[in-house]
């Protein structure tokens, strides 16, 4: 079934901030250093390279900004390495092929590396590892108090037994893992005390171990692959620093002397995963089923001591406690058919039960109000059923009409109970909703190097689950390709439509996404790659809320956004000795041209002024120059820049610019 494009286009408006549309670092360097073709040692063809050099970056502006986005520091790094070992017969002794890549070791934010070691017909494993520095600065909330700096490590080790027969063994582990300091807040002790920091230590762990095999016979083939995921934290939340805190309101005469939190948290999920397909010439099938049985338990355990408003001593003892099961079962069939040359026919039908449900108790201790016991308990239901046909028929060489028609049927239901002092309250809720959808196209081929697709489609759903969610929709495709030898010309254009007035009020959400690309190699040492695009996306809806007290209906929410990104890249070698690169990134979104907050004299409609529009720009223009001094041996260099800067003239506080660069060399032995 169609994907939400409309959910998809928001996540892509909201993804186009700086560290995710910034064109690629400027180190390390992609020219090659040594042999192309290696050297011969023994019975193995050796290639290799490693790249030593120094980052150096400055900052002018908001550097906790320009962490969370860039995060490149000064130091000495290990930029990149390649080493790849081949037997040249084949047959080598103890292993037939190895390769080992790193990035960025030694002080980046971002390292990875990765290796292959393979012997012919008999085993292949391959490791990849990655380490990722995250931080947070949370600015605009509670004073920054909500901050954040962990590493997450990852790693992935995969070992197959006889790689290349008709019975495969697997056996695989992945680690996850998070940890690292941060702050969050809390409010002690009712709801007009005062707000305090707290210290986290973050630490979080996920193991996957897999065993599996893979056979083939009568022309199909069986892959079985049995899992055991587990997940764990164990944070710890106290207070910063000793002594008694005051909190964040200085004029009051709260404090918190102590302050204790203990939330481990872990969960198992053994799972199967079992996969049957064949391909024939006119025939192909894929079936999957997998089930997973996952359970969690977890621990709250809270202790405060302080004084409330009044200057009363005040202590607090939370307990919370509880259990979650969490089954969820899969199956999908796919089928394609080539009845006749010109005509193929695929079908897919899925169906997939999510449940979730659990328990948990909660006891507050409190020296001022009475304490009371409560029982949680909810149920969570998913089911859906998803049924896919589409047809594609070749009038000709240069034309073919394809069209299809998707149902999915989906049903939620839940269950939430309470239980307190021995009174219960149990409600119930079922609500089906099913989706009806048709799309058509054509792809023309008039021309050689000349590709012309459109499409079209259309939905109907009854009963949409949330206000955002598709109801009536038609979306419109269309894309253009053209190629001739050195030249690469693409361009395109989306829009999607969705209106829904089914659920607490009418929602209406509109995208249009344009798009051209461009790529030109008219000599072995020029080339030129160039691309834009923008993306429209607005959405209205109404709004409901308390403000003073009262009731407020009338309001509306409105977003809109304008968003133009575009890239250049020139490529340039002069006497095969020095290779120079140049690129421009840009991505700017333009709002609705508003250049102050809001101009609203309702005091309650105001923020929801400021939150219509986000106009911001950012930009990253970067160069990098390699000169090969000897065959084994290059030097280089680079620089890059990062400008932020948000539009809103009262919004400057995040607005950084930051100068980076690197210095290498790249050598072969």
């Amino acid at each position: 079934m169609r994907k939400n494009k409309f959910l998809a286009a928001s996540i892509w408006a909201a993804l186009l901030t700086p560290g995710v549309l910034a064109q690629p670092p400027v180190a390390p360097t992609r020219e090659e250093v040594g042999t192309p073709r290696g050297e011969n040692k023994g019975g193995y063809n050796i290639t290799n390279s490693f790249e030593l050099g120094y980052r150096w970056r400055t900052v002018d502006g908001n550097i906790g900004k320009y962490r969370s986005d860039v995060n490149y520091g000064n130091g000495v790094r290990l930029l990149g390495s390649q080493l790849r070992i081949f037997s040249r017969e084949g047959h080598g002794g103890l292993f037939d092929e190895l390769t080992l890549n790193t990035q960025g070791l030694g002080a980046d934010p971002y390292q990875n590396a990765s290796l292959r070691i393979e012997k012919n017909g008999l085993y292949r494993y391959d490791l990849s590892w990655r380490s990722n520095d995250y931080f947070n600065p949370a600015l605009t909330v509670s004073f920054g108090q909500h901050f954040m700096n962990t590493t997450r490590r990852f790693q992935d080790h995969d070992f197959t037994l006889f790689p290349q027969s008709n019975f495969k063994v697997f056996l695989g582990y992945t680690r996850n893992s998070q940890s690292g300091p941060a702050l969050t807040t809390i409010q002690l002790f009712d709801s007009r005390g005062d707000e305090y920091p707290l210290f986290m230590d973050i630490n979080r762990k996920r193991n996957e171990y897999r065993l599996g095999a893979e056979g083939a016979f009568a022309g199909f083939r069986l892959n079985v692959m049995r899992g055991w995921d587990n997940f764990r934290e164990s944070s710890i939340t106290s207070l910063p620093g000793a002594g008694t805190q005051a909190g964040n309101n200085l004029t009051d005469t709260n404090t918190l002397t102590a302050f204790q939190r203990s939330e481990p948290y872990q969960g198992d999920s053994p799972y199967w995963r079992i996969v049957l397909s064949r391909n024939a010439r006119r025939f192909g099938m894929n079936a999957r089923y997998t089930n997973v049985s996952g359970t969690r338990d977890f621990v709250f355990a809270e202790t405060a001591t302080g004084t409330a408003r009044f200057g009363a001593s005040s202590n607090r003892q939370v307990g919370v406690s509880g259990t979650g099961r969490r089954p969820v079962t899969t199956a999908s069939l796919n089928l394609s058919f080539l009845p006749a040359e010109k005509l193929t026919l695929t079908s897919h039908t899925s169906f997939s039960n999510t449940r979730m449900d659990g328990n948990n108790t909660y006891l507050e201790v409190n020296n001022t109000f009475p304490n009371d016991s409560i029982y949680n308990f909810q149920f969570l239901g998913i089911k859906t059923v998803q049924t896919l046909a589409d047809a594609t028929f070749a009038v000709n060489k240069w034309a073919s009409l394809y069209a299809g028609y998707h149902y999915s049927w989906r049903e939620i239901t839940s269950r939430e109970g309470q239980s307190i002092a021995g009174f219960t309250d149990v409600t119930r809720f079922t609500q089906e909703n099913k989706l009806h959808s048709g799309l058509a196209g054509i792809r023309l081929r008039p021309l050689k190097p000349l590709t012309i697709q459109l499409d079209a489609e259309i939905g109907r759903s009854d009963r949409p689950f949330l206000p955002i969610a598709e109801k009536n929709y038609h979306a419109l495709n269309a894309r253009v390709q053209y190629k001739m030898k050195s030249v690469l010309l693409t361009a395109l254009t989306k829009t999607l439509y969705n209106t829904n007035s089914n659920n607490l009020f009418s929602y209406s959400a509109r995208s249009r996404q344009y798009g051209y690309d461009a790529s030109w190699t008219p000599k072995s040492w020029f080339s030129l790659d160039a691309g834009y695009s923008k993306l429209h996306l607005d959405t209205l809806s109404g709004l409901a809320y308390f403000a003073a007290g009262e009731l407020v209906e009338k309001n509306r929410s409105l977003y809109l956004s304008n968003l133009h990104a575009g890239n250049l890249g020139v490529r340039l070698s002069v006497l095969k000795r020095a290779d120079l690169y140049l690129g421009y990134s840009i991505v700017r979104d333009a709002g609705d041209g508003r250049p102050v907050l809001s101009t609203s004299t309702d005091d309650t409609f105001a923020p929801f002024q400021r939150a219509q529009t986000f106009p911001l720009t950012y930009q990253s223009p970067q160069a990098r120059l390699s000169i090969r001094l000897r065959d084994r041996l290059r030097w280089n260099a680079g620089y890059q820049f990062y400008g932020y800067h948000e539009d809103f003239y009262t919004f400057t506080y995040q607005n950084y610019r930051a100068h980076t660069g690197y210095t290498s060399l790249l050598w072969s032995f």
